[in-house]
Parts: C-alpha cells; structure tokens; sequence
C-alpha cells in the first residue's frame, strides 16, 4: 500500500510512524509545507494517562520524550492576590519543537519518507492508495471537499495569543487578573527547563479596551508584561507568531471521502483549556492505524469506517468537556465576586471532567480548604452552622420563603403514566412519592399534573380539578408531611399541542389511535406534522377559562398539603409554546417581542401566586434552549426569568429541549447545567438544574461552584428512591433526619458505607499512573 500523509504535525508522524513499524513494506510518506524547524506556539501539554500511551506504542519515541519534559502535579490558581493549589493533576509539558524533532527522528528511523517545503494542491492529490489530510485547522482539504466532510467552523467569542517567557515554574499556573476593562486569564506552564508557554484570554470589550486590535505583536508584549509584571517576576515574553486569534470550534459530520481521511484538528478541535489539541490528535493517529492495519489491504472504506466508529464518540465527549470549559472562560466575569476557594473550584471543575469526588482522591487537604469557605460563607449569610459537623454542600438547608428544605437534592417531576381513566392518582403514585420522600430527598416533585381533563398529556395523566384528586393527593402529602422532612412540590402544567397522546412507553409524543381530545396551542402548529392535531390558537375566552382552571387547581393544591407549586413553562408544552418564538407566531398582544411572548404565562402565574398562600413558594421550569435555530435564546431566558421573578417567582428549574419535534439536543453529563448557571449568575436568581446527573460528586460540584442552588435527579432516582440516604451515610453527613423505624439501618450505613468510601478512593489513587518522575 502507498500511503501519503498531508501535513507533518505530531497526528500525522505519529500515524506515519505506528503504521509504518508494523507494515515496513509499505510506502508511507508525509509531505509538510513548512520547513522541518517551523513551529508554532511553545509547549504542549500531556496527561499520565496520555503518556502511557506512548510507552504501550512506541517505547523508542517515549524513552526520548520522557527525557524533555517538564513534570508537574499541581495546579494553581490566582485571585486578586491569593494562591489556591490543587495537588494529584500529573501532566507533564514538552515543547512543541522538541516533540517534533523526537518523532521526525523516529519516522525517518523506521522508513518513512519526509518531504518539507512542498506544498499540496487538494484538487490534485497524489495517486496514493490512502490521503490521510492532517493538514490543521486551517485544512485546504477539508475546504475543498467541504460538500463531503460537511464541516462546521464556528469562531468563538474571546480573543488569545500564544506566547512564552523565561520564567521558570513547577505548576501549572492559572493567573487571573481584573483590569479597567475586564477580567484577563494567563494560562501558564513550564514546557522545558527556562521556558513557560503563556496563553492570554479576555473577552473582546476588555481586549479592544486595551487596544489589542490597534498593536502588532511587539506592542502588545510590552503591553502584557506590564500588566503582569507580578507574576511574570523580572523575567520578558517571547514571540513565535504571537498574533490575537479567536478559537475555531470544528466538526464534521463525516471523516472520510473516497480515499481520504481527516486527522487531527483538520476533523476536530478541542480549546486547549482542557489540555493540548495535540494529546486528541495522538489519540486519533493511534485508531486511525490500528484501523487501517487491521482493514485497509482488502476494504478502506471499512477501516475508515472502524476510525470513525472508534473515536467519533470520544472526540465529541472531548470537545463537549472543551466547549463547556471555553464557554466558562467566556464568562469568567460572572464568577468573579466569588472568594478564592470558590472560584479555585469552579476553574477546577469547569470542564465537568472533573468533580467533587475526583478532587477528593486527588487532594483531600484543597477539598477541606474550600468545604470550609462554603461552610463560613452560609453561616455568615443564613446562620446555618455546619462548621463542626461538614456535611458537604449537598446536605446543608436552603430556603425558600418559609418553606426550608433539608437538603439539596430533588427528585425530578417525572411522569409515570398511571392515573387512573378519571385522572385520579393510584396506589402506584401513593408508593412511588413517599418511598422518595422516606429515601431522603429534600424535595419530591409530582409528574406534570393538570388543572382540567384537555390539559392531560396522555389518558394515564394526573390531574387536580375534582375533590377526589384533592382527597388522594392529601393523602400522600399527609404521609409525607408525618414521616419524612420532605418537602412535597406539586408540578402544575398544561400539555398544550403536546397532549392527547400516546402512554411514554408506548408511542411517545404521538396522537393516541381514537378517542383523542381537542388540544390547544399558542399558534396553531402541530407537533409532528402531518401526523399530530393541529391545534386550535388560545382565543380570550380560551384564555380565561385556563386562567381560572389553574387558580382552582392552585386552591386545592394549597388543601392538599403541598408545600410549593412549580408552573410547567418548558418542553413544548402550553406555556411553552407562548415563550418560544418557534412554536408562537401570533400577531396580537401575546406574540412577536419576548414581552409579548411572557405574557399568558404570566397571567396564569399571577393568578397561582395570588391563590397561593404567600409564604409558600412557587418555581417555574422553562426551557432555556430549544435546542434549535430560530429558537429561545440566552437573551430571552434572562428576559423570561427576570419577568418572573418580579411576578414573585422564588426559584427558576431550568430544564431544555422537547419544544419541537426536529430538534438537535447535545447530550452528556449534566448537560444541562449551564442553564442554570448563566441564571443562578447573571439575573442572579434561585435555580434548579436537571439533565444527566447521576453521582452525588456531580451534587457537590454543582453547588459549590454556584451553578445551582438545588439539584434534581430523575432516572437516578426511579432505580434509587435512597439516593440521598445513600450519599449521606457515604459522606458520613449526620445531618439529615432518618424515621426511628430505620434508624438501625442508619447507625449500619454510616458505619459501612464511609469504609466502602475510602476503599473505593484509596483503589483509584494506587489505580492512577504513576507520576513519571517517579517512574
């Protein structure tokens, strides 16, 4: 086979190299339009685990890597003259110049041809059976085939440059800065004994403020040293085409074209504050190899097929880590009134990689600094003091009005599908709220339960408009109320175009097969078109009738014992469908402007909040994205927030999603966590988040770092009623209330599930690489 290698960077030797060593009979070249001795940037950065793959792939290549580079285990972050150190990180940094003439060394050694100085023109490529196009960010050939890789390029928002200094280090440094103009960030590490890597970031305001967009590369060095004479001690930057850039986010939906294959940042970039671009690269050349060995003598279209397959899910969960952790850096003005400690977490954490139990294994002593700060804070703020007893955040109260919940976990509002045919809840829900209750969750929300009969989802549907609803409902609330410190939430909505449909675990989303009901919406626009009722647009009389339907439901809610109402404004539903401007094209007083568009949700929750006692709380969920173009935007969720918040709303649930049948939702761990964050930090509200939270380390993480006040699980919850039991007894948390007829099982859990607890950290800390130094 004759493979050629477009582009000499450290993806495209390390797949030459690999590839060759185990076939030598092939030919494998790589062509290099710079010279051998171009480099951009300084250093790269690599992590244990990462190392580990060179010494499993290439002793040769890591015995010579290992010896250039500069090791470090902490990282420090620096705010407003405090120091905050995190120990047990392991990465290690070598120049990028370093790396490359390690592995141009190690090709040539094992017969691949190297050709520098030539250029490629991607209409005509050489005639070789493999193209592997690891020409960078900035890939002409993904350019030119663009119509088949179908690439996404999208220029973030803050602008950085690479530059480097003589200031030598053992850490890797975060030092943060505020200046007239805003916040600036120095990424800073030592790549090579006398040589730091100093990437700058600050949003535009602050670098046009400074007048970054009128330097050249020399004025903007001496401008940078001065800002940060302090932490660069005496010591100069260094320029290596240190130009302002703005990170390109890319993606392709495909990485493969007839005989050519996409690698390294030509298919995918990370932003480099989740670690080096180069490291997804490395990673990606390995698979590729693998791949092309195993398949490309008889089928290159299957070892393509075999890459993709491979990395395409680890690349996206990196990229969503990076683009979680960029967004932050974007932002770093709204977690910037934080103490030290707290925002020393919340740069540790921002990524999600990272968690409360993970810092835990890494440096118990940073966890114990900044559980303090938390502890200290909420005792000078509420008075609550957990100062002796260190709970961790996720078991201290939290108030809302006069109701105080125990804890911060929620059991989500989820729906289960089992009323019966009049709407009545069963003997199913009877046993399915209070087993959460006694499983120890400081709020249990009910499913969606609706204030008339045409307001159901499905036929399965709760629903609160008769005195039988009343009467069960009570019933659960009396049980809870009697046995547990739950707080019991009642979720008050209207399906909207969603309703009359199918059970969930029949055809979700889909009309039922006869006997549907009239349904209403916004804008007469249905939900699967074609197949869905269109239905009928709110007229004034509709709107009324809905109006008192939720204030009779509100007064009954208040009999039954609940202890907060939360207003269903998310997921396509009712309310919903009036907020976003996809599913609301009317031409009257309630569409057009975000204004508009708040209006009849706000009508229905002046009506609950006037009918509602008013030292009991109400939340509201919304959907802060849509998950698609044209759809709710940051803008409008602050907007929609803030206007109920003045309405007397006490806390936002921020959920997302679920508004249009042909939307494009991006999924991972706690997804959608950063909804209730930019709330929780710009209109400053209350929140709630939800969406793939399943550990009680993401609990912690989430609350120390202020990207919520309260968290709520729901699938967790559906095969772990005792989750929070569970997590308390594990963190030995001896605060929360347990009935007398558990309290054996109590005593047994917390003296258990803590050894449990350190057994399992003590494994993951022997289980880690061995820091190289060592090795």
């Amino acid at each position: 086979m004759r493979i050629t290698v477009i582009g000499g960077g450290p993806g495209g030797l390390y797949f030459a190299l690999l590839t060759k060593k185990r076939r030598p009979d092939w030919d494998i070249e790589i062509v290099e339009q710079n010279q051998a001795d171009d480099t951009f940037g300084f250093g790269v950065v690599f992590s244990d685990e990462t190392l580990g793959e060179f010494l499993s792939r290439d002793r040769a290549s890591f015995d010579r890597i290992r010896t250039e580079f500069s090791y470090w285990d902490d990282v420090a972050v620096h705010k407003q003259g405090t120091e905050i150190r995190c120990a047990g990180n392991g990465f290690a940094g070598i120049a990028r110049m370093s790396l490359l003439r390690i592995l141009q060394a190690r090709c040539a050694e094992e017969g691949v041809v190297l050709r520098f100085g030539v250029a490629v023109d991607p209409a005509n490529l050489p005639a070789s059976d493999i193209i592997v196009a690891a020409d960078g960010v900035n890939s002409r050939i993904r350019d030119h085939y663009r119509d088949a890789f179908q690439p996404s390029v999208t220029l973030k928002s803050n602008r950085f440059c690479w530059m480097g200094s003589t200031r030598p280090m053992d850490e890797f440094n975060y030092f943060f800065r505020e200046t007239d103009h805003g916040i600036i960030c120095a990424h800073t590490y030592q790549y090579e004994p006398g040589r730091s890597t100093w990437i700058f970031e600050m949003d535009d305001p602050c670098w046009r403020g400074h007048g970054f967009d009128a330097m050249d590369e020399a004025q903007s060095k001496t401008t940078l040293e001065r800002l940060y004479a302090g932490e660069l001690a005496g010591h100069p930057l260094l320029l290596n085409r240190s130009a302002w850039r703005r990170f390109p986010r890319i993606d392709c939906n495909t990485w493969s074209h007839r005989n050519i294959v996409l690698l390294g940042d030509a298919k995918a970039s990370a932003h480099y504050s989740i670690g080096s671009g180069t490291k997804l690269a490395m990673e990606c050349a390995i698979a590729l190899s693998d791949a092309v060995l195993a398949h490309a003598e008889t089928d290159i279209p299957a070892a393509f097929a075999a890459y993709e397959t491979e990395r395409r899910a680890p690349c996206q969960i990196i990229q969503h880590n990076a683009d979680v952790s960029l967004a932050w850096f974007e932002h770093m003005d709204r977690s910037w009134d934080m103490s030290p400690e707290q925002f020393a977490m919340v740069v540790m954490c921002r990524a999600k990689s990272i968690t409360y139990d993970n810092l835990l294994v890494r440096d118990p002593a940073f966890v114990a600094r900044i559980d303090t700060a938390f502890y200290d804070d909420l005792f000078r703020t509420t008075g609550d003091d957990y100062r002796t007893t260190r709970p961790t955040p996720m078991f201290t109260r939290f108030k809302l009005r006069d109701m105080v919940v125990e804890n911060r976990v929620a059991m989500s509002a989820m729906a289960q599908y089992s009323a019966d045919a009049d709407g009545n809840p069963t003997d199913w829900h009877f046993v399915h709220y209070t087993s959460h209750a006694l499983g120890g969750a400081g709020l249990v929300f009910t499913e969606m339960t609706c204030p008339s009969a045409d307001a159901r989802i499905t036929p399965g549907c709760t629903g609160l408009w008769t005195d039988e609803h009343e009467a069960r409902w009570k019933r659960i609330a009396d049980f809870t109320h009697a046995n547990t410190k739950a707080k019991l939430v009642l979720q008050l909505g209207h399906a909207g175009r969603k309703g009359s449909t199918q059970l969930g675990w029949q055809k979700m989303d889909y009309p039922l097969a006869a006997d549907n009901w009239p349904i209403y919406s916004a804008s007469p626009l249905a939900y699967h078109d074609g197949i869905s009722q269109v239905p009928k647009a709110l007229d004034r009389v509709d709107m009324d009738r809905i109006v008192a339907d939720f204030r009779q439901a509100t007064r009954r809610a208040d009999r039954a014992g609940f202890d907060m109402i939360e207003l269903h404004c998310a997921h396509g539903y009712l309310l919903a469908s009036f907020l976003s401007p996809l599913t609301n094209r009317r031409d009257d007083a309630y569409g057009g402007s975000i204004e508009n568009r708040l209006r009849f949700p706000l009508e229905i929750f002046a009506a609950i909040r006037a009918a509602w006692p008013a030292g009991k709380p109400i939340s509201v969920r919304v959907s802060a994205t849509d998950w698609a173009e044209g759809g709710i935007t940051e803008a409008d969720i602050f907007a929609i927030a803030e206007a109920f918040a003045e309405a007397g709303c006490d806390l936002i649930d921020a959920s997302a999603g679920q508004t249009v049948s042909d939307q494009k939702p991006v999924y991972g761990r706690m997804f959608q966590v950063h909804f209730a964050d930019a709330i929780r930090n710009v209109p400053r509200m209350a929140t709630m988040t939800v969406g793939a939270i399943t550990e009680a380390g993401q609990v912690n993480t989430i609350l120390h770092t202020r990207r919520a006040d309260l968290v709520a699980l729901g699938r967790p919850h559906l095969w772990n009623p005792y989750f929070a039991r569970e997590a308390a007894a594990s963190y030995d948390a001896r605060t929360q209330h347990w009935p007398q007829q558990y309290w054996a099982g109590r005593d047994q859990a917390h003296r258990e599930l803590p050894k449990k607890r350190e057994q399992e950290a003590t494994l993951r800390r022997k289980a880690r690489p061995r820091p190289h130094t060592e090795a």
